[in-house]
C-alpha cells in the first residue's frame, strides 16, 4: 500500500507548490541565489591567495560544486525531517506512529518543499562548467566517479540529517543542535579538509563522513594523490560509506523512535 500512497501524497503537494508559478519561480531564484553565494566567497578568497590548502581555485570550485549538489539533493529528499521537533512538540508524531506506514516516510512526505530544486541547478550548473574546466583526464572510471559522487553524497548527507535530526527524541527541541551538524558539514565539505586542523579531519572522515562526499572524489577525477596520505581506496570509497551511513542513520532513528515516550501535549 504504501508503495501507492507515499507517490500519490508527493505528487499532490508537487501539484499545490507549482499552481502559483510566479512564487514558486522566486522561491527557486532565491534558493539558486541563497547557494551561490558560498562559491563567491569561495573566488574572493581566491582573489588574495593562489591555493587553499595545496588547491587551485579549479580544484577547489570542484569540491564546491559537488558538495553543493549533493547537499541540494539531500535538502530537496529529506529537508522535511528538520519539523521533526514540532511532531514531538505538538504529538502529531503521536498520530503518525499509529498509521500503518513507516514514520520517517509520513515526515518526508508531509511537504516536499520544490523550491529547494533551486540549490540543485546551481551545483549542477557549477559542476557542469568544473568537470569541463579541471583538465580531468577521461576514464571509464572517472565518468562513473563524476556520475554517481553527486547522488552518494546526497545519500551521506541525507543519512546525517536524519541521524542528527534524531537528536529531538532526547532533547524535544534540538533543532539548533541538528542544523549546526548538517549545515556545519554542508559548508565544511566545500573545502579541501586539508585546510584544517587534524582533530577536524577526523571527524570529516570517520564521525561525519562529509570527506567522502566531495573531497575524496575530487582527487579520483583529478588524478591527484592524497596530500594527506590517505590511501588510494578511499577515493572510491564513497559508496561503501554512503551505505554504512544509510545503516548507521537507520539505527540512531529506530533507537529513537523506540525511546519516543510522548511529551503528553
Amino acid at each position: 500500500m504504501a508503495e501507492r500512497v507515499f507517490p500519490t501524497i508527493v505528487a499532490s503537494r508537487i501539484r499545490s507548490q507549482l499552481a502559483y508559478r510566479a512564487s514558486f519561480a522566486l522561491d527557486v531564484v532565491a534558493q539558486l541565489i541563497g547557494q551561490s553565494i558560498e562559491l563567491v566567497a569561495i573566488l574572493v578568497v581566491f582573489t588574495q591567495v593562489t591555493s587553499l590548502g595545496g588547491f587551485d581555485r579549479g580544484e577547489v570550485v570542484l569540491m564546491y560544486a559537488l558538495a553543493a549538489t549533493a547537499f541540494g539533493i539531500a535538502d530537496l529528499a529529506v529537508g522535511q525531517i528538520e519539523e521533526l521537533p514540532a511532531y514531538i512538540r505538538t504529538g502529531e508524531l503521536d498520530v503518525l506512529l499509529l498509521r500503518p506506514l513507516g514514520t520517517l516516510a509520513q515526515i518526508l512526505s508531509a511537504d516536499v518543499a520544490l523550491k529547494r530544486v533551486g540549490r540543485v541547478v546551481a551545483g549542477l550548473a557549477v559542476l557542469g562548467y568544473a568537470l569541463a574546466t579541471s583538465g580531468i583526464e577521461w576514464t571509464p572510471v572517472r565518468v562513473l566517479v563524476a556520475a554517481t559522487a553527486p547522488p552518494t553524497g546526497a545519500v551521506i548527507f541525507a543519512a546525517v540529517w536524519v541521524a542528527a535530526n534524531t537528536v529531538s527524541f532526547w532533547l524535544v527541541d534540538g533543532r539548533e543542535v541538528a542544523n549546526s551538524v548538517t549545515y556545519g558539514s554542508n559548508f565544511a565539505t566545500s573545502y579541501p579538509i586539508t585546510v584544517y586542523g587534524p582533530w577536524l579531519r577526523r571527524v570529516l572522515c570517520f564521525a561525519v563522513p562529509g570527506a567522502f562526499v566531495a573531497y575524496f572524489p575530487a582527487l579520483a577525477l583529478l588524478g591527484r594523490p592524497d596530500p594527506l596520505g590517505f590511501p588510494v581506496w578511499l577515493q572510491y570509497a564513497a559508496p561503501l560509506v554512503a551505505a554504512l551511513a544509510v545503516g548507521g542513520a537507520a539505527l540512531v532513528w529506530r533507537t529513537g523512535v523506540r525511546r519516543y515516550q510522548g511529551t503528553g501535549s
